[in-house]
């Protein structure tokens, strides 16, 4: 046998043992892809229907609210708070109260958003409402309620989850005590 044929041969080997490798992994992989049902990712923010988290101070009393989390780095957190100021001053009064929130410092840019207010430096609160994504908005019902939590993509998503909870939202009537409970 030359060198040729043996190389042929260590060559078919080589194949043949690379298919059986592939072959296996194969299975392998269908077989977890059968074993457990394909998993949707599990939702982000607070439970509709939950209290919302350190309220007080946040929102006026018996006034629906919606929380803005932001960022300073992120492009689309400033349309988003371009498109708040803009939707709050076209509101009257009983339009729900919108509050940007900051982890860190307030970007001056924040200063102009008449109708937002503006808080800075609430880490705890990315926290508490499962902010895990910015921008992000939290909407609460007059009775301190979740209504919806999620991320926004885009101004757009703002305009659509205001119209829906100032137009078409549930009206829950406040605690009896006339404050909002904290988790």
């Amino acid at each position: 046998m030359n060198f040729m044929t043996s190389a042929l041969i260590a060559s078919w080997a080589a194949i043949l043992l690379l298919a059986l490798v592939v072959s296996g992994l194969i299975r392998q992989v269908h077989q977890l892809t059968q074993s457990r049902p394909p998993s949707r990712p599990q939702g982000v923010g607070i439970a509709p229907g939950s209290p919302a988290p350190d309220l007080d101070g946040l929102a006026p009393a018996g006034r629906a609210a919606v929380l803005l989390f932001l960022s300073p780095e992120c492009r689309t957190c400033g349309e988003v708070l371009a498109e708040a100021s803009a939707w709050a001053r076209r509101q009257n009064a009983d339009a729900p109260h919108l509050r940007a929130v900051y982890a860190g410092p307030a970007p001056a840019a924040a200063a102009v958003a008449p109708g937002v207010t503006v808080t800075g430096e609430r880490a705890d609160l990315f926290e508490a409402y499962d902010a895990i994504a910015t921008p992000f908005a939290a909407a609460i019902s007059p009775s301190g309620r979740i209504l919806r939590a999620e991320p926004l993509g885009s101004a757009r998503a703002l305009l659509q989850l205001l119209d829906d909870i100032h137009h078409s939202g549930p009206a829950q009537p406040a605690h009896p005590s006339g404050t909002r409970s904290a988790s």
